[in-house]
């Protein structure tokens, strides 16, 4: 933010309002994320740390396979219930990679509005902002 414009809106508007300003436009850059850039980031760093620890690595696969197989329920839906926990949970890397992951077991654009609210319901307003940017993510992974 330029500190003439902040002045200016200072002196139109009075004290506060480019307090104000400032905040609303970090919280708007903080809610447009390049998630498919982001994903490959965050890939690149879990490779590095596998490498570094793996054993570590080989095991959490393992459970995160097991977590993900078909069973009574479908990878689809596992992926959305993880999708969920990110949110709530407020990770931005489980929501990327989970998105990522529902869209490649058919995961619809309904879909993810439906685990995003449930997701909400459970995780409350800082659930709400992790929602929007769940679904910013759906919308840049897919391609829709």
């Amino acid at each position: 933010t330029d500190p003439d414009q902040i002045l200016d809106l200072r002196h139109r508007q009075g004290p506060g309002s480019a307090r104000q300003l400032t905040l609303w436009q970090r919280k708007e850059s903080e809610l447009h994320k390049d998630w498919k850039t982001s994903n490959q980031t965050l890939s690149q760093a879990i490779t590095d740390y596998r490498k570094a620890s793996p054993e570590l690595a080989r095991a959490f696969s393992g459970l995160a396979a097991a977590a993900t197989t078909a069973g009574e329920l479908s990878p689809k839906t596992k992926e959305l219930i993880a999708m969920a926990i990110g949110i709530a949970g407020r990770c931005d890397g489980c929501i990327g990679f989970h998105t990522a992951a529902a869209i490649r077991h058919g995961a619809t654009r309904a879909e993810v509005l439906e685990t995003i609210d449930v997701a909400i319901y459970m995780g409350g307003g800082p659930s709400y902002v992790y929602g929007a940017q769940a679904l910013e993510a759906f919308d840049q992974l897919s391609g829709s």
